[in-house]
């Protein structure tokens, strides 16, 4: 007794659902990674900056759509200016030998509070510092 063969199965539909869900979990990441990115980019475009530097907003006329032969005027002649007038540098009186003092000592001071980051840098602030000892110290103050 041979018993007959049994009729093709039809697929379940809960198999092909979950045969493809790597595909649909794809798709899905995918689209909302690209939807991400437009948004932001049309983010930066109404704000003004793209790739890190702020561009100026300059509205331009409208377009609008005449004749070329319409638009030709005649465009007057600007007389050329002449070169503007620079003025000389004007040299002021010297500085009283009692304010230079004054700025020398003032100078000294700010130099003091100054806390150097490297031993370079302390070098040439206690070398300024004795230049302006030195001037302090000495009777005649040289002309600034």
């Amino acid at each position: 007794m041979e018993t007959p063969p049994q009729p093709p199965s039809q697929p379940n539909k809960g198999l092909l659902a979950q045969r493809y869900k790597p595909v649909w979990r794809l798709l899905l990441i995918s689209n909302l990674a690209l939807g991400a990115y437009i948004f932001s980019r049309a983010r930066k475009k109404d704000t003004g900056i793209e790739d890190g530097k702020a561009t100026p907003e300059v509205s331009s006329p409208p377009i609008v759509n005449t004749p070329i032969a319409d638009t030709r005027t005649p465009v007057p002649e600007v007389p050329s200016l002449p070169p503007p007038i620079i003025e000389p540098v004007k040299l002021h009186g010297s500085i009283p030998a009692d304010q230079q003092l004054e700025l020398f000592n003032w100078i000294l001071g700010e130099r003091g509070k100054i806390e150097p980051k490297d031993p370079e840098e302390k070098k040439r602030i206690d070398e300024e510092k004795a230049i302006l000892e030195q001037y302090i110290r000495e009777k005649s103050i040289p002309n600034l």
